[in-house]
């Protein structure tokens, strides 16, 4: 609570520097600057305020409004209301960076929970705690690489089907980094062969997504053992969703597996705050930005949780530090824990489930239109892309008269794909809205 001073407290700081009053304190500010005049309307009351709010927000339009298919690395999943009752309690809201174990066991319980449960969705040995998005997680995997080979390795090979922010921001980290050399491959629809040839004795890490941002699925198993052959590591950026349904990367024998948590349970919030997934193996644990909370005994015998590991620029060590980074997104984090308690494996299976098989029923029922070519050449998880007869922008914009968010226009990021939309399915699209969205994309395509 905020406690304005007393007059005779006011006296007294005055009287220490020697002023009589508060207009001699300022006396040598201009009063242009002081009293400005300022073009605001007539003042409100709070509700004529709350009305006007109100009227300013029926402009807008959300996924409760209309039936969504936009997919592309954030997803419109359904989220079981006794999350926003839990994480809202003060003691999540507040919670800070937890320097002092003594006083943070709560936090650092939930930090704790978070990384077992991630560990057994990817099936890592190390997770840490935590990153902005999924962008900056796999940002510092190739940065986690870079730092395991003393800075020797000099080469990054990073799929063209990865994210375009998600490449992006890898190269921006890595661009503060000198004679490095960053390798693409030509085109999104090439598969790993292309990758692979690309390998040396050079190469530090080989990033790759799963399913790819096109929403295709490969096996990955050839590529990371042709990578570790000549000594190099792999990260694989994920859709956690995925693996609820998926073998994981882990199993191909993945060293990094980072993703973006927003599926689990997170809202679309106009782009954040989400939450970045890293997770590894137990050799390179001394690699990982961020923190490593564990679990532990006091002098009494009772459990408690420490820092174990803080590889931080600010501490004592820290000229051995891979990274800056050290804001970790506790209360995402704490809300994909709920997401992931409330659910259970059987629930998060189910959820994937439902994911792939509505995805499917909707190639298929597109793949009747006349007009509109389903790429069935891979298998998909919940995304797959269509080639239409106009251009995204337009059909969009068609789609959106008729109350359905369209899918990504590829064309933004990969000018080579001309009139291609990628297309996304949650549990929450029932077959009904599928059926709404091909009748709709035959009409637009006509129209």
């Amino acid at each position: 609570m905020f406690i304005p001073h007393t007059s005779s407290e006011r006296s007294e700081m005055l009287a220490t520097i020697g002023l009589d009053n508060i207009d001699e304190l300022f006396e040598d500010i201009s009063a242009k600057f002081r009293f400005p005049k300022i073009n605001l309307p007539a003042a409100l009351t709070e509700m004529e305020a709350l009305e006007q709010i109100h009227a300013l927000s029926e402009l807008n339009k959300s996924c409760n409004d209309l039936k969504c298919f936009l997919g592309a690395g954030v997803y419109d999943h359904y989220i079981p209301a006794a999350i926003d009752q839990i994480i809202q309690k003060g003691e999540f809201f507040t919670a800070y960076t937890p320097y002092q174990p003594e006083i943070s066991q709560g936090t650092l319980q939930a930090i704790f929970e978070y990384q077992s449960l991630i560990s057994a969705l990817t099936g890592m040995e190390v997770c840490n705690a935590s990153h902005y998005d999924g962008a900056t997680a796999a940002a510092e995997s190739a940065l986690s690489a870079y730092y395991y080979f003393n800075e020797n390795r000099k080469e990054f090979i990073i799929s063209k089907a990865v994210h375009p922010h998600y490449r992006s921001t890898i190269k921006t980290y890595l661009s503060g980094l000198s004679e490095l050399d960053i390798i693409e491959n030509d085109s999104p629809l090439t598969d790993l062969t292309e990758l692979s040839s690309s390998l040396s004795r050079n190469t530090a890490v080989i990033i790759l997504q799963y399913p790819d941002f096109l929403g295709r699925l490969f096996d990955l198993s050839n590529i990371i053992k042709s990578a570790h052959e000549i000594g190099a590591l792999v990260s694989v950026i994920v859709n956690p969703m995925a693996l609820g349904l998926l073998k994981s990367p882990a199993e191909f024998g993945a060293d990094f597996i980072v993703g973006d948590g927003q599926p689990l349970g997170i809202p679309l919030s106009f782009g954040g705050p989400y939450l970045g997934l890293f997770t590894t193996r137990k050799e390179f644990v001394r690699k990982v930005s961020g923190r490593l909370v564990g679990q532990t005994v006091d002098n009494q015998g009772r459990r408690g949780y420490v820092l174990t590991l803080t590889a931080r620029e600010q501490h004592i060590r820290r000229e051995k530090a891979t990274s800056n980074i050290c804001t970790n997104q506790g209360l995402m984090a704490l809300t994909a824990v709920i997401y992931l308690c409330l659910l259970g494996k059987q629930g998060l299976c189910q959820v994937a489930d439902l994911c792939y098989q509505k995805a499917h029923y909707a190639a298929n029922k597109i793949s009747e239109l006349k007009r509109y070519k389903v790429n069935f050449q891979y298998p998909f998880f919940n995304e797959f892309f269509i080639e239409c007869p106009k251009p995204v922008s337009e059909i969009n914009q068609g789609l959106l008269e008729k109350g359905i968010i369209g899918g990504y226009d590829l064309a933004v990021d990969y000018p080579n794909l001309p009139k291609h939309m990628l297309i996304a399915t949650t549990e929450k699209n029932s077959k009904e809205d599928i059926d709404h969205l091909v009748k709709s994309l035959e009409e637009v395509a006509n129209d």
